[in-house]
């Protein structure tokens, strides 16, 4: 069967909200499409990367009521760049209160690359809240994840943009990169922050795609406040281990969620997250479709990723549909 691949229209939102969380974090969360659909949450990635008009288009409006938030210190949530009151099961909490305060009984999680961790911990620890999982990306969140990204891994295939990362940190701190960039993101010098914050996301940005973004040093240059919250906030996150205390917490406890609905979207040439992950969680999933896309990279920018992920929403509104007549 034919499924339609292209992004839907944008929409306005029907509610927009700030949600207090913690005695510091408020946090902005927005609902659109149909007020009585099947209620599917939107998870941004980065940490710290935030929602944007897009994250309403891979969603038919119609069938959908369509959940979009922004994360703990990043876009419309305040404060910006805050890391204190901030991990990840603060972040799962959030998702909860969001979900109690917009009277949802259950729903599908919506997730890409930190989204799709952020996801799975959220499912593990609330299995029977969700519906199903529409996963991109898959950033599992080991040491090994993060270590390939920052230190060692892409490096390979990117050498002279991971020169540039590398060398804004001096030669003597070289040996452990997300260390030494936690002195300089959170700096008492907001202006060597704002450096600090150019160099990790350029390089970080700088891998997303399977052809270069064009102006890249533009598009950085031209929003400090959006650099700083991804580079500070995902940097607070993995020098943290992501505050689990397992470093393979999402297959160690994958029996929690073995046998809910998910598809999977993982570009071939992802160099942010390697596909070896979603092989290895979809091997351990019963209820679980993969989709390998050959001619893509790890961001939405890619057209095929952000077709597929069309496609996979489609897919669940049939699959839902069933579930309705069925019952």
């Amino acid at each position: 069967m034919k499924y339609r691949s292209k992004l839907f229209k944008n929409i306005n939102p029907f509610n927009k909200g700030m949600l207090k969380v913690s005695n510091i974090h408020t946090i902005y969360y927005e609902e659109s499409g149909n007020r009585k659909g099947i209620p599917i949450l939107f998870v941004h990635g980065g940490p710290g990367s935030s929602s944007s008009e897009q994250s309403r288009r891979y969603f038919d409006p119609r069938f959908y009521r369509i959940i979009v938030f922004d994360q703990r210190g990043c876009g419309k949530s305040i404060p910006s760049a805050e890391i204190r009151e901030n991990t990840t099961f603060d972040l799962v909490d959030d998702m909860e209160k969001i979900r109690e305060h917009l009277k949802i009984k259950s729903w599908i999680l919506f997730g890409g690359s930190w989204g799709s961790t952020l996801s799975l911990i959220y499912s593990i620890n609330y299995p029977k809240n969700v519906l199903g999982l529409i996963l991109r990306g898959i950033f599992l969140g080991r040491k090994e994840d993060n270590y390939y990204l920052y230190q060692e891994g892409s490096s390979y295939y990117y050498p002279e943009a991971y020169e540039e990362y590398k060398n804004f940190i001096p030669e003597n701190e070289q040996s452990d990169l997300i260390k030494a960039y936690n002195k300089y993101l959170n700096h008492s010098n907001l202006d060597i922050a704002y450096k600090a914050a150019y160099q990790w996301a350029k390089w970080e940005l700088g891998l997303i795609t399977l052809n270069p973004i064009k102006n890249i040093d533009k598009i950085l240059s031209s929003d400090k406040k959006s650099n700083l919250e991804l580079a500070r906030l995902e940097n607070h996150y993995f020098i943290n281990r992501l505050f689990l205390n397992d470093d393979n917490y999402i297959l160690n406890n994958i029996d929690f969620i073995k046998d809910i609905k998910t598809i999977i979207v993982h570009g071939r040439y992802d160099m942010d997250c390697r596909p070896v992950g979603a092989f290895l969680l979809s091997n351990k999933l019963n209820n679980c479709e993969l989709k390998i896309i050959n001619a893509a990279g790890h961001s939405t920018k890619d057209k095929p990723i952000s077709n597929e992920l069309v496609i996979a929403t489609e897919k669940f509104k049939k699959y839902l549909k069933k579930q309705i007549n069925k019952n």
